[in-house]
């Protein structure tokens, strides 16, 4: 079982979408804002799995490229979602929806990388609900009008 300082800042990781989202619902005239926020929140998430990946590599002296390669996608899926709005067009739904569709096969790279630690099964469980939270939110924004 895992210890209460992973679980509960691994939930409070998931307050950011969560305000993103509340915004987006009961403010309209900054939903745009709560939207576009949301995105960069879930694409730096994103970011930081695949960091966690390449360190997961590197720990074990992994020899092959392929868990590297792995490790440096979702920093570009994050990068290409971002895209749009850093050069200040309407990018519509897409964004939030590669962000999402991302976040929720995430769990699978972590099968494909492995842990240096060995099977975690608590850890594994954690990142589904993690993952699934944010993935899951970040389709709610898609939803939301200011995305269109």
């Amino acid at each position: 079982m895992l210890r209460r300082p992973p679980r509960a800042l691994g939930a409070a990781g998931l307050l950011p979408q969560v305000a993103c989202v509340v915004v987006g619902l009961l403010a309209p005239a900054w939903g745009g804002h709560a939207v576009i926020a949301g995105g960069v929140y879930a694409a730096v998430i994103l970011s930081f799995l695949g960091g966690m990946w390449w360190m997961q590599a590197l720990c074990r002296g992994e020899p092959r490229w392929w868990p590297y390669g792995l490790a440096v996608v979702p920093s570009l899926i994050a990068w290409a979602a971002l895209l749009p709005w850093l050069a200040g067009s309407a990018a519509g739904r897409w964004p939030l929806v590669a962000l999402a569709a991302a976040l929720l096969v995430s769990p699978a790279g972590d099968r494909s990388i492995g842990s240096f630690a060995g099977d975690v099964p608590a850890w594994r469980r954690l990142r589904h609900l993690l993952s699934g939270g944010l993935g899951a939110m970040t389709l709610l924004l898609a939803t939301l009008p200011a995305a269109a």
